[in-house]
């Protein structure tokens, strides 16, 4: 999973990249800080490969890992040049969702690029600039379509499509809200476009350490991204991203006594990761052996088959069927072979659905 962190400048994106990442990007109090796109691999907490790597000895334990991106601050006219963001908008085409961080704290000391706190305004600038990225690549698929357009229908049907997607981008919105129609050709077309205004937005609600304990509850900026994401039907989670990288600094028995001073469950990645997963869709599904415990991030839905296929191409290719448990079953028998003698390790074909927590061995020939 590939995320993208997008955002005004001096709104805490690159603290909470820093913060997620432990990659220490450059922070400070002045626009376009970020000058390089900054990169950071980072594993998904997940407590279940621990126990199962203990249950089997395993060698290694391998979770998944998500991939965050974090570019320059955008501004208004970023997209005519103002600014240092245009150039780095390339670099997020490829994330599967954007962040979205949203300054909602109040500090005379941090300067906002506009003047103001205004989490609509800042979302509204941010989503124009993506709106005009998207509108140079379609003038650009536009004018080579058109070539050959006049003598090709296939490339005609498609032009249509391209200047319907471009009218519904300059009434000022996004593409995601764009209603397609059965036809397969403009899914396919659609996808291929890789349209910053297509892809899932996290918000991520920036506040100060005392509107942390409420979530946010008290404090109106956060109500307004709230609101704003409601109808959009994005997510929202809300942050201290300066708390966050304080935290990151220490080791896990000072974060777990800093959680508990501070009245909070989980870091700001756990909250982000759950955001993720559940506008994206996705699940995981676990392999154990005394070589290697490992966390394998699947789209929900998949069938047995494509998920043996994350592993191996020829897994899919050779599938005959695959072994599967409950993680807490698996856990609560305390072996694979007594959850065998218990019969709660079922034998699934092509068409079985893998759920999350499934733990799983592939049979496979080729």
């Amino acid at each position: 999973m590939k995320l993208g962190i997008v955002g005004l400048p001096n709104v805490g994106k690159s603290t909470l990249f820093n913060s997620l990442t432990k990659a220490g990007a450059e922070s400070a109090n002045y626009p376009f800080c970020t000058i390089d796109p900054n990169v950071g691999i980072v594993p998904v907490p997940d407590e279940r490969l621990k126990k199962l790597g203990d249950m089997y000895h395993s060698k290694k334990v391998t979770p998944a890992v998500i991939e965050f991106v974090d570019i320059a601050g955008l501004v208004k006219g970023a997209s005519k040049g103002e600014g240092l963001g245009n150039q780095f908008l390339a670099n997020i085409r490829e994330v599967d969702a954007i962040v979205h961080v949203v300054r909602c704290f109040e500090d005379d000391n941090i300067v906002h690029v506009d003047g103001s706190i205004q989490p609509v305004r800042d979302i509204e600038t941010i989503n124009l600039e993506l709106i005009f990225s998207d509108i140079e690549i379609l003038e650009r698929r536009i004018a080579k379509t058109s070539k050959g357009a006049r003598n090709d229908k296939a490339l005609a049907k498609e032009l249509d499509f391209l200047e319907k997607i471009k009218e519904h981008l300059e009434s000022g919105k996004m593409a995601k809200t764009l209603t397609l129609s059965d036809d397969e050709d403009e899914a396919e077309w659609f996808k291929s476009y890789n349209l910053l205004t297509a892809k899932p937005v996290i918000y991520a609600a920036n506040v100060a350490e005392d509107d942390l304990s409420d979530d946010g509850a008290s404090n109106r900026f956060v109500q307004e991204v709230r609101k704003q994401a409601a109808e959009e039907q994005s997510k929202v989670f809300v942050i201290c991203a300066q708390i966050e990288q304080e935290m990151a600094e220490l080791d896990d028995e000072e974060r777990a006594m800093f959680l508990e001073e501070l009245g909070l469950e989980e870091f700001g990645l756990e909250k982000l990761i759950r955001a993720s997963y559940s506008i994206l869709g996705l699940i995981s599904y676990l392999t154990a052996g005394e070589d290697e415990t490992r966390a394998w991030t699947i789209i929900k839905g998949t069938k047995a088959p494509q998920a043996a296929g994350k592993i191996h191409t020829d897994f899919e290719r050779g599938f005959i069927r695959a072994e599967v448990v409950n993680y807490q079953d698996l856990l609560d028998c305390g072996s694979l072979s007594a959850a065998k003698e218990k019969g709660i390790v079922g034998l699934e074909g092509k068409d079985y659905i893998v759920k999350d927590g499934d733990v799983m061995l592939f049979r496979f020939n080729v």
